[in-house]
Order: C-alpha cells, then sequence, then structure tokens
C-alpha cells in the first residue's frame, strides 16, 4: 500500500508543478500584453485641452481574424439593383448568411429603433451634473480609450458600448476627475467581458494605467458602474445601424466599397469624442456617417435615395443638423489635437480613408427631400 501510494505522489507531483507554472505564466503574459504604462487623467484642470500623451508600441490594431471574416462577409453580400417601378432595392433578398438574419432583420432594426430612445445619456450632464470635470476631459479620455482598445485588439462594438456606458453613468453620478480613468477603464472592462471572447484581465486594466488603481479599486468601480445602470447592458450603438445602413448604401453596386464601409466606421468613431453630439439618436448618427461618406467618395451625385431613405427611416432634410457637424469634424474646423482616431484609420488596412478630403460645401440641394 506504501509503494501504491508513494507512485500516485510522483505521478501527481509534475500535474501540480505544471499548474503552478501555467499561472505565473499568466501573471507574466498580462503585464506583456501591456506594452507602455498610461498615466492618469487626475491632474488635469478644467482649462488644459491638450494634454502629454504617452503613445501605445508595437501590433496596434484590430483582430485579424474578424476583418478577414468581414472581409469574406462583405464578398458574399449579393447586391440587388431596384428593378423598374420599385424604387427601393431589398438588400436582404438572396441573403445566404444565416448570422445575417435576413428574415427577421427589418423586425430586429424596428426594434433597435424603439430601444434606442431608452437607456440614453442626457445631453447636458456636464452643465447640470458634473462640477469637476469637462468635455474636454472626456474627450481625451475617449481618445485614450480608442489607443488602449487598439492595444488589446478590442472589436469596435466594446468601444461603442465602452462611451455609452461612461455617458449614461456621468448622466445620472458625480465624478471627480482623480475617478475619471478609473470610470473608463471600469466601463471598458465591462464592455469587454459583454462583446469579447477573450476580455483582458483586470490587472491589465490596472497595469496600463500605470498602476495608478489598484484591482479592488477598479472591481469596485465595476460594481458601482453595474449597479447605476440597473445591469441594463444592452442598447443600440451608432455601429449597431451603421452595418445596415452600409449595405443598404451599397445596394446598387456590382461589388462591395471597402472605401464606403471604412470612411463610414471613420466618421461614426469621430462622433464619440464630440460632447456635442449626445442629443443626436445613435441611428442619425450612423446615417449621416453614411451621407457624409459618399458626398466624400462622389461628390458629383445626390448621396442620398429611396433605398437609404427607406431602409434608415430618415429623409435628407432630417440629417441636415448632424452632418453638418460631422462634415466640420471630417475637416477638422476646431483644430482638435486629438490625433488616436484618425492614426487609426490612416492606417492601410483601413485605406487610409482619414486622409480623404470631403468638398468643403455641403450643396444646399442635398438636403432636399425626395418626392
Amino acid at each position: 500500500m506504501a509503494g501504491a501510494e508513494n507512485v500516485r505522489r510522483t505521478r501527481a507531483a509534475p500535474k501540480r508543478s505544471a499548474m503552478e507554472e501555467d499561472a505565473s505564466k499568466s501573471v507574466a503574459q498580462a503585464k506583456k500584453r501591456a506594452v507602455k504604462k498610461r498615466p492618469a487623467l487626475a491632474n488635469l484642470s478644467n482649462q488644459q485641452i491638450s494634454v502629454s500623451r504617452n503613445a501605445l508600441g508595437g501590433g496596434a490594431g484590430g483582430k485579424e481574424q474578424q476583418q478577414q471574416s468581414e472581409l469574406k462577409l462583405a464578398a458574399k453580400v449579393e447586391t440587388v439593383v431596384a428593378e423598374p417601378g420599385n424604387e427601393n432595392a431589398d438588400i436582404d433578398h438572396g441573403q445566404t448568411d444565416p448570422q445575417m438574419c435576413s428574415m427577421y432583420a427589418a423586425e430586429i432594426y424596428e426594434h433597435l429603433r424603439m430601444a434606442e430612445i431608452k437607456r440614453r445619456p442626457t445631453s447636458d450632464f456636464m452643465e447640470s451634473l458634473q462640477h469637476d470635470i469637462n468635455k474636454n476631459m472626456r474627450g481625451i479620455l475617449i481618445d485614450w480609450l480608442v489607443e488602449v482598445a487598439e492595444e488589446y485588439k478590442l472589436v469596435p462594438d466594446t468601444l461603442y458600448y465602452t462611451v455609452s456606458y461612461i455617458d449614461r453613468f456621468l448622466s445620472s453620478a458625480a465624478v471627480p476627475r482623480q475617478r475619471l480613468q478609473l470610470l473608463g477603464v471600469s466601463c471598458m472592462l465591462i464592455a469587454a467581458k459583454y462583446e469579447e471572447i477573450c476580455a483582458p484581465q483586470v490587472e491589465e486594466f490596472c497595469y496600463i494605467t500605470d498602476n495608478t488603481y489598484c484591482r479592488e479599486e477598479v472591481l469596485e468601480m465595476e460594481r458601482r458602474v453595474l449597479n447605476e445602470l440597473n445591469f441594463e447592458l444592452t442598447t443600440p450603438t451608432t455601429k449597431s445601424f451603421l452595418r445596415r445602413f452600409v449595405r443598404a448604401a451599397q445596394a446598387g453596386f456590382k461589388m462591395p466599397s471597402l472605401n464606403l464601409e471604412f470612411l463610414g466606421n471613420f466618421l461614426a468613431e469621430l462622433t464619440l469624442m464630440e460632447y456635442s453630439f449626445l442629443p443626436y439618436l445613435p441611428s442619425l448618427v450612423a446615417a449621416s456617417a453614411v451621407f457624409m461618406a459618399k458626398l466624400t467618395l462622389d461628390s458629383s451625385t445626390h448621396p442620398w435615395d429611396p433605398t437609404l431613405q427607406h431602409y434608415t427611416g430618415y429623409k435628407a432634410s432630417e440629417l441636415r443638423d448632424c452632418v453638418i457637424g460631422i462634415h466640420d469634424l471630417q475637416c477638422n474646423t476646431k483644430n482638435c489635437t486629438l490625433p488616436a482616431i484618425r492614426e487609426k484609420y490612416r492606417q492601410h488596412k483601413f485605406k487610409c480613408v482619414s486622409t480623404l478630403v470631403p468638398p468643403s460645401i455641403i450643396p444646399s440641394e442635398f438636403f432636399c427631400d425626395m418626392e
């Protein structure tokens, strides 16, 4: 019996040592993923608009596998040209990918249009509730989170959810500037858990802030955010509508246009940093981004058509204010010094769409409604 017991102990020893080695490796890998440490945003003053920013090093970009799958999916899209006597092309016709839910797509987006009205942030929380932070600090935080999302190769929806959770929390609770960055990483942690297959660990978010906040502080803020949002995390974002609107914009194309898709994404992400876009519904921002993307790529033709009007639910005249706002962002008329999104879409994998120049003036007839 003693001999058998020794054999069992001998066999178990390598397993225990292997488990200990795996645990130590996971901690080491977590530290390696955060290439550069990040400063806290606590020392910003209300008048300070620009900050000293440390660029995240190496390997920034989206998920390669996801990008390839999206390209394959775009190639499979069967565009349908409107037949004579039928003003609207059916963008769901002939769709063979079951993940596109073509049979239920119309009902799904009808539900999203109703849901986007709920669970929205207020558009004046900086003036009515927040006294220690301002809209410039919010922009700096989101610009930094864009780089963090690129570094950890998070999907675009995670970034949109992060900004949504931040704004909804700031709409109901005052936050001191020393805790603004903590709120940002905690909201990104929640969004990553919700959207990602493999979310970054809590320790990684602590390390990326130069260990300004400990693990317990991040988890405590996570609990606070979840309670403040009543655990209502599912909410339509601009990205939710942008996918379908881009497909509708390509209904008459013989081949899908990656330039149109990337440019629409770029313009939509620019609005995330702008506090002035909070009054607009996500679907309106998505429709305006598609309008501006089409205008940038071809300024000689009307960017709005019956198919887009049908699938977005917006007339050209209803987009006017939002389109003009996006046009100002694209032209950078306010000389914004936050470069993360522009640098992201300057990469060749995004067709360098941030370098495209729109028309200096949008013709007023483009905002006239179609009969």
